[in-house]
């Protein structure tokens, strides 16, 4: 994607890798620290224990079955866009040495953790493997880290800016990927847990551009589907 653009059914334990590892993901822009802050004022906000609970049960409730080259597609792509968003937040923070790229960052982490819970339920290899931060095989998601990296050593400014082109593409992929997969609940339920957490780093990346005087403009997204993001409360709970 351009910058400027039968297998086994799920177990009990696959179930429950992915509810921890996306229990984190509706981090609250209130409790990320403004660029501004220095970097021990600021913690990762989680969910409270009902939605963790909430999201378990969800899933648990979900069935899987047979995959298509479509949804194959889908879970590949996303299980590196995921890593790109967490290898570009972390080089962000060494860089800048600002709280919220590494808050984000972790969050980051439970969505490709996520990805991959999914690529081991349906016996998919996983594109990721032991490649480093910055190495990715989709060529155009290696591509696009690179540019993002390059855009967000500019300035701090830049770097925020960075952060919410990132959650913009990943809002858009998301749900290409989602209206993609047929049947299969779990990848389903999957998707929207991560579209619930983007939407709220959205939030954050705009808050903190705010608290540094810039009025941020989406870059990819629809005006109407932004205003309705940011003009929103931080989601919580399933």
């Amino acid at each position: 994607m351009p910058f400027n653009k039968i297998l086994p059914k799920r177990t009990s334990v696959t179930l429950l890798t992915i509810a921890i590892a996306i229990a984190v993901t509706g981090c609250d822009e209130s409790d990320l620290t403004d660029a501004s802050s220095t970097p021990d004022t600021a913690f990762l906000a989680t969910d409270d224990n009902s939605s963790s609970s909430t999201d378990t049960i969800a899933l648990d409730t979900l069935s899987g079955g047979e995959i298509s080259p479509a949804e194959k597609a889908g879970l590949l792509f996303m299980r590196e866009e995921e890593k790109l968003a967490l290898d570009v937040y972390s080089t962000l923070f060494d860089t800048w040495n600002q709280q919220i790229f590494q808050n984000i960052a972790k969050s980051e982490q439970s969505h490709t953790d996520a990805m991959l819970s999914l690529l081991e339920t349906y016996d998919i290899p996983d594109p990721v493997g032991s490649n480093p931060v910055g190495v990715f095989v989709d060529s155009d998601l290696q591509s696009m880290y690179d540019s993002l990296v390059n855009q967000g050593y500019a300035s701090l400014i830049d770097a925020l800016q960075v952060g919410a082109a990132i959650e913009e593409i990943d809002i858009i992929d998301i749900e290409k990927r989602k209206n993609e997969v047929i049947g299969n609940d779990d990848i389903i339920e999957t998707y929207e847990m991560l579209l619930k957490g983007s939407r709220n780093h959205l939030r954050a990346f705009v808050k903190n551009l705010a608290n540094q005087g810039i009025d941020y403009q989406p870059q990819y997204l629809k005006q109407a589907e932004y205003d309705a993001i940011v003009g929103t409360d931080t989601e919580r709970g399933n």
